[in-house]
């Protein structure tokens, strides 16, 4: 009896120590290239999402795309189709740098838990602690579309910075916020972080501390600029620019060498040219648009939008994901602790809803409703970028998904939902979604 007692023991101790290294080892190696098969994926299947890629190419949809799929700590799809400038037929390089957009917004959030993990801030402090123009917020009650001039009610409460992750704060956009907000901010200069190289960071989250809400602290969903808020509160906490806590504390640790606001000299040549549609939707060059020029990646900016001002390639943001799938750590480097990774990846903001799911700390959260209507499993994350880019983190698969394009807007934006699709067909050992 003693010695099967012992035997179990031993077993189950082998077993620990098996799971352990296991996971030791995925968190501790870089992401490299390896056979499907190994990561439970179909080399065959894999092969549609060239197909695809490739008939939206030809059909002039896109210019050309970007897919890297890693599954379990193993890249097993990574390729480049079509083309960085489609009229010179220059091809499309997996290193290419592309603009992520609101992909930043996910790096942003890293950055402000880091704070919190060293007891920096709490998520429940008022943002006005840190940015005192934040203080006695008013929220928008009428508007005049003929002055846009309009009136206020004071806000119920102060703005904490778990709001501002959750995008429940009120703050609206500039540029693609609703039609009031839009002219609010506009007469106050307000930036929509987009392409906007120019200008102080710090001045312009002051101006916006004093601009009406869109609606009461904590009631609604409200995409806004609520991360640029966050990447001045880094920069007022840490004592460092943006740019600087990102490489320190980030992008170094990490080996994200091609992610920037703005590009060195040595990489502008990777930065692939970015489109839109014509007048018959079809694809043209991006012209400048007001202040905002396709090449702002190249400028020598001063403002470092924590919302929308990176440029990356596929390979250091898959880095970053597969970071976060890892609970915070990546080739030995720790950048958040596994409680953290689990408090951004759930839902923070209740019954509040965004579509079909509700959304964490920085990203969007599969619930059992959107699930239901897509391929992904309960408590996948992610989020993307509006010139094209796009993520998502399936930690029950073990998948991180990317797919990368450079082209705003877009008709055929239906190739998203198959690349997803392509992706989760190709699993050959997938377990049953809850």
């Amino acid at each position: 009896m003693l010695y099967k007692h012992t035997l179990t023991l031993l077993l189950c101790l082998c077993f620990s120590f098996i799971t352990l290294a296991q996971k030791t080892t995925s968190a501790s190696t870089t992401l490299a290239e390896a056979n499907p098969e190994k990561a439970g994926m179909s080399s065959k299947r894999l092969q549609n999402i060239d197909q695809t890629l490739q008939e939206y190419v030809n059909k002039g949809y896109v210019p050309g795309a970007v897919g890297l799929i890693a599954r379990n700590g193993k890249i097993v799809y990574y390729k480049a189709i079509g083309y960085d400038d489609a009229e010179a037929k220059d091809k499309l390089q997996r290193d290419d740098i592309f603009r992520i957009a609101s992909q930043t917004k996910a790096i942003t959030s890293v950055g402000i838990m880091m704070l919190y993990e060293e007891g920096k801030l709490q998520l429940e402090d008022p943002i006005s602690k840190y940015i005192p123009s934040f203080k006695n917020p008013q929220v928008l009650d009428k508007f005049n579309p003929k002055d846009t001039t309009y009136t206020t009610k004071p806000a119920k409460r102060e703005i904490t910075i778990r709001d501002l992750l959750t995008h429940t704060s009120g703050i609206g956009y500039a540029t693609i916020g609703n039609r009031e907000i839009v002219a609010i901010y506009a007469k106050s200069n307000i930036p929509s972080g987009i392409g906007t190289p120019m200008g102080s960071l710090g001045k312009a989250i002051t101006a916006l501390g004093k601009q009406p809400l869109v609606h009461q602290p904590g009631e609604r969903f409200t995409y806004g600029l609520n991360t640029d808020v966050l990447g001045y509160l880094i920069e007022v906490i840490s004592g460092q620019p943006l740019d600087q806590y990102f490489r320190n504390r980030i992008f170094a640790p990490l080996d994200m060498n091609d992610t920037w606001f703005y590009l060195p000299a040595e990489k502008q040549d990777r930065l692939v040219k970015l489109y839109t549609e014509g007048p018959n939707k079809q694809m043209v060059p991006m012209p400048a648009i007001g202040k905002m020029t396709p090449a702002y990646p190249k400028a020598k900016g001063t403002y470092f939008s924590g919302g929308a001002g990176l440029s990356s390639t596929i390979y250091d943001y898959a880095v970053f994901l597969q970071m976060l799938l890892n609970g915070g750590e990546y080739n030995g480097q720790r950048i958040l602790k596994p409680a953290t990774v689990r408090l951004m990846t759930s839902n923070q903001i209740g019954e509040v809803n965004q579509g079909d799911n509700k959304f964490g700390l920085g990203f969007s959260v599969t619930t059992k409703a959107g699930a239901a209507k897509s391929p992904v499993s309960v408590g996948t994350f992610g989020w993307g970028g509006i010139f094209g880019t796009t993520y998502w983190v399936d930690p029950k698969e073990g998948i991180v998904a990317l797919l990368y394009t450079q082209k705003y807007p877009n008709s055929h934006g239906d190739l998203e939902d198959k690349f997803r699709e392509l992706v989760y067909q190709a699993i050959t050992d997938s377990e049953s979604k809850e």
